[in-house]
């Protein structure tokens, strides 16, 4: 039995990119900032693995003398630094144009034929935090019944919506209105059902939250996979960020503590395939909302699950633990940040150091020639390249 485990920290980006001045993300490392503002965090059984032998991450992380698996890092080849890039590219579809993004809102074009689909006039039409803007236009849209439409740096559509004024089920008629409106140069890569409740003062999103993807622009380890008749088990945010495609099973989480545990549960399945988890806590409550305190305390807690992972794997499983681009809740920007993501992982005799990669789809790669798959995606594999102890 053959099965590999993708487990993505959200957000968790390990140091700028050289190109990071094109993003104004100069001067950006999650990883390494929180450490400097919470020394108290160590992040042992990640370190275990070799998160403090990784280039430039001993000088804040404990380096281990004898790493239990393999440890190195990742430049993202795509353009661009949103969760879809991050993750297509680690499933070994890379980009060369990036999703459009909208720093002044949308056109009036596209916001005029949005209001004539749905039959409504819409508020907001700017970048924004989203509990912020709700804060701000909540009331606003209880008394007229507009839609808050905003976006952000990423390549994002968002509609927010009072249960209570605009029940669910029309909210996610007007996302997918959206979603089909939204093509050619307009196409964004995620369209975000952002429904909220409560009153005046004291409004909060809920947890149906729902994303309407782009479907990929070619084929991913994930269609590999599920068309050499193996399982693709997708925890958390998975499904939606691939549209689908793919996936043999989804299972839903609502905090990193339910996708961990939901992983540990497939873990201990048996089938052939693929697990691939995102745990969104780290990137959606603590990067964007600049909380340090709350990004390392999620990071403590899945520090503290990795030997339960560690323990529930098979012996001939591949697990690899990474991230899919950056988001320094230490400066300014709430927003992503270009940045080489960690790349940690146990099994297929891989041991020490994998150095600093090309891209991130050497991860999608190597899963493909651990599962023994044919297939035509970007990436080169270190599953039979010779590692060597940089310590």
């Amino acid at each position: 039995m053959s099965r590999a485990i993708i487990i993505v920290l959200d957000g968790t980006g390990i140091g700028e990119l050289p190109d990071a001045a094109l993003y104004g993300d100069v001067g950006s490392n999650t990883l390494m900032h929180i450490k400097q503002k919470i020394p108290s965090l160590r992040l042992e059984n990640m370190c275990r693995m070799g998160l403090g032998n990784i280039e430039d991450c001993g000088n804040l992380y404990d380096k281990a003398d004898e790493v239990i698996g393999f440890y190195g890092k990742a430049a993202e080849r795509s353009k661009g630094k949103d969760t879809t890039t991050g993750h297509w590219e680690i499933a070994g579809l890379c980009l060369d144009k990036p999703f459009p993004t909208y720093p002044n809102g949308f056109p009036k074009e596209v916001i005029g034929e949005f209001e004539k689909r749905i039959g409504t006039k819409i508020l907001g039409n700017y970048p924004a935090s989203g509990t912020e803007i709700i804060k701000i236009l909540g009331a606003e849209h209880i008394k007229t019944g507009y839609p808050i439409v905003y976006t952000s740096a990423d390549s994002v559509f968002q509609i927010a919506a009072h249960k209570s004024v605009i029940p669910l089920e029309k909210l996610y008629e007007m996302c997918q209105t959206a979603r089909d409106m939204l093509t050619g140069e307009h196409a964004v890569a995620r369209v975000i059902a952002r429904p909220f409740e409560g009153e005046e003062g004291s409004f909060v999103r809920t947890a149906e939250r729902h994303d309407y993807s782009l479907l990929p622009l070619g084929k991913t380890l994930l269609d590999y996979v599920k068309q050499a008749g193996m399982e693709v088990k997708a925890v958390g945010k998975i499904k939606d960020i691939f549209a689908g495609q793919g996936i043999t099973e989804h299972i839903p989480s609502h905090s990193n503590a339910e996708g961990t545990e939901a992983t540990i549960d497939l873990i201990k399945q048996d089938f052939d395939g693929l697990i691939f988890t995102n745990l969104v806590d780290t990137d959606m409550l603590y990067g964007h909302r600049n909380d340090v305190k709350g990004f390392a305390n999620a990071l403590n807690s899945f520090d503290k699950k990795l030997p339960e992972i560690l323990s529930a794997m098979k012996k001939d499983d591949l697990l690899i633990v990474t991230a899919d681009h950056g988001c320094d809740p230490t400066t300014s920007s709430t927003d992503h940040s270009r940045e080489y993501i960690f790349i940690l992982g146990v099994g297929a005799n891989i041991h020490g150091n994998i150095g600093t990669r090309a891209t991130y789809s050497d991860i999608g790669r190597t899963i493909a020639d651990f599962l023994k798959i044919p297939c035509d995606i970007n990436g080169t594999s270190f599953l039979n390249e010779k590692q060597e102890e940089k310590l």
